[in-house]
């Protein structure tokens, strides 16, 4: 049975054992980002389908589709970067990507070298991919935004506080797992500490449809107030978490990418 012109595919069935896979190559090695890809893929489910929906719905997202900017582009001008003033979200970019060694396309390959990759064979399903590329792509801006770091607790915590805002399961299997496998004590410091990190992005605005291009411009500390994103400071008191070279997390240090 075929579908009719127009209409969408059936909607993709969560990979359970894909994303079993994925998580214990994720486990055994944190820097596999391609198994992120993988778990996150793997059980999309509906989840991808709503993110889609409400982008499409929303005016801001339409504006984007109709556009169709290239983010990754404008990430990776360092030069028109360097020339923002100290403050902005885009000269706090630019800093956070200098210190990792990082480039605006480091997510690229790892997202489309995966075998599993889908590609879009109907218009809206390329609205689809073309809003997932935009997420990826946007991926580093919602660190400095969040204030989270791009070791092992950073990433834990953006993907806590990202599960919030997009609801993908893939995301919350991993930020469980980050919980049970990471730093222990009777008050459960670490996991109060995701859960903190998934209300602040239950109470942000939807920075999915951000259009990040102009945004790049405004003080970072304004862009948090307009997208209602808490402070790191405030949302967490005792300090940003990080990991040390050893793996070891570590608490109550200073904010290195708050700024």
């Amino acid at each position: 049975m075929t579908n009719e012109p127009g209409a969408r595919a059936p909607q993709r069935q969560r990979d359970w054992r894909r994303a079993r896979r994925a998580l214990r190559a994720l486990i055994e090695d944190a820097t596999r980002t391609d198994q992120v890809f993988e778990i996150i893929d793997a059980l999309a489910g509906p989840a991808d389908e709503a993110v889609g929906r409400r982008f499409r719905e929303s005016p801001e997202g339409k504006r984007l589709l109709a556009a169709r900017p290239d983010l990754r582009a404008v990430l990776s001008d360092r030069t028109a970067l360097a020339r923002l003033p100290r403050g902005t979200l885009g000269r706090a970019y630019l800093d956070f990507m200098s210190r990792g060694g990082l480039a605006a396309d480091a997510l690229v390959a790892a997202d489309l070298e995966r075998p599993t990759r889908l590609h879009a064979s109907t218009p809206e399903e390329a609205e689809d991919e073309w809003i997932g590329e935009r997420l990826r792509d946007a991926h580093d801006l919602w660190h400095v935004v969040s204030g989270y770091g791009m070791d092992e607790a950073g990433e834990a915590a953006l993907l806590a506080f990202t599960h919030a805002q997009l609801g993908n399961l893939g995301m919350a299997s991993i930020v469980v797992a980050a919980a049970v496998y990471g730093p222990k004590d009777r008050r459960l410091t670490w996991p109060r500490y995701l859960l903190r990190a998934w209300r602040r992005g239950r109470r942000a605005g939807w920075l999915a449809t951000v259009s990040w291009e102009a945004w790049l411009r405004r003080p970072l500390a304004s862009v948090r107030g307009d997208l209602g994103i808490e402070p790191p400071e405030r949302a967490h008191p005792g300090g940003i978490w990080v990991a040390g070279a050893s793996g070891v997390f570590r608490t109550g240090v200073a904010l290195g990418c708050a700024s």
